[in-house]
């Protein structure tokens, strides 16, 4: 018992284990998920609709969307972003490697010119062009280094000359707020992480250098055990700014959310709107 206590509360390397794709695919949890993203009264999965509504509207004014603007959502989720672009007439390619998530979008997007294709989009490959790729609720903070840069270029490759990228990341305000906290709990989360009895521990890292936070769940089942691990990167205004013109992007536009509000220091989020860098 030490010993799987022991092992329970080991700190682990940056990014040393990655399992997004077991969060969304897993039968129970990819269920629970999907009712989170559809819960549209609190930010949990997906923004609260309020939000999405007012993001929308400024997105489909600030690049001007509307019949013919190709847009391609990596991590699109139920649809809630590319079901409104494509009733303004844009053409939506959206990327999800939940199926459940993928199955509710499609059976929402009747009539309406969206391609969706189930796929983990570190693998995802087009011969189509873009005029804006979207990633959006933080997403590309859950990446590791080496996938963002994957990321980063199949979005240069994949936007027309000049195209945009419009993401959110999490601030170093949001990284101060962080503690490193211990939780143990008999059916953690109410019921999240399995149908059957389950004891749940949680401990969230915070890694000082990388500004990196790591919240591991350990769930313990009478007949397995499984780890998830949810990392985070937050950002400077600065650093965010070096990765990307790294990656041959220049950033043209920050703001506090994507919905346009605009920037204050203080503010847990950051929004950019980067352009891809044509020699």
């Amino acid at each position: 018992m030490f010993a799987e206590l022991k092992k329970i509360n080991q700190r682990p390397k940056p990014y040393e284990v990655y399992t997004a794709e077991t969060l969304w695919t897993d039968e129970h949890t990819s269920k629970q998920m999907l009712e989170m993203h559809l819960n549209q009264s609190v930010d949990m999965a997906s923004r609260n609709k309020v939000f999405i509504q007012l993001s929308v509207d400024w997105m489909v004014s600030r690049f001007n969307i509307g019949s013919g603007t190709r847009i391609c959502d990596f991590g699109c989720g139920p649809g809630l972003y590319t079901t409104p672009f494509a009733k303004k007439g844009a053409a939506v390619t959206g990327i999800d490697f939940s199926n459940r998530s993928i199955q509710y979008a499609k059976e929402t997007a009747a009539h309406l010119e969206i391609e969706y294709i189930l796929q983990n989009y570190l693998t995802f490959k087009t011969d189509k062009k873009y005029d804006l790729i979207m990633m959006m609720m933080c997403d590309f903070c859950a990446l590791s280094p080496a996938q963002r840069k994957i990321i980063l270029a199949k979005f240069y490759e994949y936007l027309v000359d000049e195209g945009s990228v419009v993401l959110d990341v999490y601030s170093l305000s949001a990284f101060e707020q962080r503690e490193e906290i211990t939780t143990y709990e008999h059916l953690q989360l109410n019921c999240f992480w399995a149908a059957n009895d389950y004891y749940g521990f949680m401990n969230t890292f915070k890694y000082l250098d990388e500004k990196v936070v790591l919240d591991k769940y350990t769930i313990v089942e009478e007949t397995r055990t499984r780890e998830i691990y949810n990392w985070l990167q937050y950002y400077s205004l600065d650093a965010l700014r070096a990765e990307f013109e790294k990656n041959h992007f220049q950033i043209e536009e920050y703001y506090s959310d994507v919905a346009g509000k605009p920037y204050h220091s203080d503010s847990t989020e950051m929004a950019i709107v980067a352009r891809k860098a044509v020699s």
